[in-house]
């Protein structure tokens, strides 16, 4: 059997899971992971090593990283417990696509949003609570908000850089072996 056709197809879906872990809410890492499992059972695991081991492991912990990026930039922008439960909550109702249906973008705008709406509105119920003006309840709540939508771009870019280290280290060590094969 030929393996080359198969190898550049797993490439090309494994590039395309790179850039699915760059935009929010698209399937990333498990289309990499599909790649290494797939190419492991069709060569019994020939090319994979350790390095492709800590890499599988990495992708697996990167389902992670966006709800600890959120969480990471609701708290550094001053959200209380309630904002950040609220960015959790809109996390996942963004994620779901329980947000209303959008004409443009649809669940990438609703991870984005929901996250935003999510912290804005735990935020608002928690300070209402205290005496503080109304302003500067908004402000706060505005403020933690920006936060949620920093750290969920910084969790999809700390995702997309795994990913894209992920292609290139299954490459690096697989590729010498496809005319082997």
């Amino acid at each position: 059997m030929d393996f080359t056709i198969l190898y550049w197809c797993l490439v090309a879906v494994m590039l395309l899971g790179a850039i699915g872990e760059l935009i929010p809410g698209m399937p990333g890492a498990s289309l990499i992971l599909l790649g290494i499992v797939v190419w492991s059972i069709a060569t019994g695991f020939a090319g994979i090593n350790w390095a492709i081991i800590v890499v599988f492991a990495l992708l697996v912990l990167s389902s992670a990283v966006e709800f600890l990026a959120v969480y990471w930039g609701a708290k550094r922008f001053g959200a209380s417990k309630w904002g950040q439960i609220g960015a959790f909550v809109g996390l996942f109702f963004g994620v779901v696509g329980l947000l209303p249906a959008l004409p443009v973008g649809g669940p990438v705008v609703g991870v984005l949003f929901g996250p935003f709406i999510g912290a804005f509105v735990g935020e608002l119920l928690f300070r209402r609570q205290s005496k503080a003006i109304e302003d500067s309840r908004v402000e706060t709540a505005l403020k933690a908000s920006i936060g949620t939508v920093v750290g969920t771009f910084l969790g999809n870019l700390i995702d997309g850089m795994l990913a894209i280290l992920a292609v290139i280290v299954f490459i690096v060590t697989t590729y010498p072996l496809v005319s082997l094969l």
